[in-house]
């Protein structure tokens, strides 16, 4: 069974930084896109960067060049990090990691097969 446990986030101020993680267990395959979403209130969750198993990254236009993924590999669990910065109000959202065996990790979200609870990214201005 896959499981997803993200921690870290809260408030920040604009221009700030926070870095979330999310460790994940139980997946077994050699191939794997591990990304970061996130949902505003009343908006529909969207793709913020993934990663695949081959170190491919791709962000979204509105993170690029301010959030860094990584991720550091063990042999029974993987931890995903997102390194948030110059943060703006905007970044406000439930960020949430998942993983899927997909090929490109260009899927949009709801053919990702496994998530974490999410957490609260909250940016004052």
């Amino acid at each position: 069974q896959v499981q997803l446990v993200e921690s870290g986030g809260g408030s920040v101020q604009a221009g700030g930084s926070l870095r979330v993680s999310c460790v994940v267990s139980g997946y077994s395959g050699s191939r794997y896109c591990m990304g970061w979403f996130r949902q505003a209130p009343g908006k529909e969750r969207e793709g913020v960067v993934s990663i695949s198993s081959d170190g491919s990254t791709t962000y979204a236009d509105s993170v690029k060049g301010r959030f860094v993924i990584s991720e550091d590999k063990a042999k029974a669990k993987n931890t995903l990090y997102l390194q948030m910065n110059s943060l703006k109000p905007e970044d406000t959202a439930k960020y949430y990691c998942a993983v899927d065996s997909q090929v490109g990790c260009a899927g949009h979200w709801w053919s990702w097969a496994d998530w974490g609870q999410g957490l609260k990214v909250t940016v004052s201005a």
